[in-house]
């Protein structure tokens, strides 16, 4: 009997620049926490955090994720409370840095 293959419940909306059917969640995790953060809203966010637990979620935002919009930083801190902005890479490595918005 064949296993299928977990995967998180989201719309294919938020990957129109990818072949979901082809896309390894686990290793792709950064990209889908900072893809969801950016564009979803607390029904996705649940989503992720069931799919990778919220450590794991936490972790990404708070040490590994390198680029997120300001306001998508302003979510993820609505989104996970024990979050802060000084402690969030993304945030710090762009704290005084302008950005083009292309």
């Amino acid at each position: 009997m064949k296993t299928r293959r977990q995967i998180p419940s989201l719309h294919p909306k938020f990957f129109w620049d990818t072949k979901i059917d082809s896309l390894d969640w686990q290793r792709a995790y950064l990209a889908v926490i900072a893809r969801i953060v950016e564009r979803g809203g607390q029904n996705e966010i649940d989503e992720i955090v069931r799919f990778y637990g919220r450590e794991k979620v936490i972790k990404a935002l708070r040490e590994e994720i390198y680029f997120l919009p300001d306001y998508a930083i302003e979510d993820a801190l609505k989104f996970f409370p024990e979050l802060k902005k000084d402690e969030m890479y993304c945030y710090l490595n762009r704290k005084d840095k302008p950005y083009h918005w292309i």
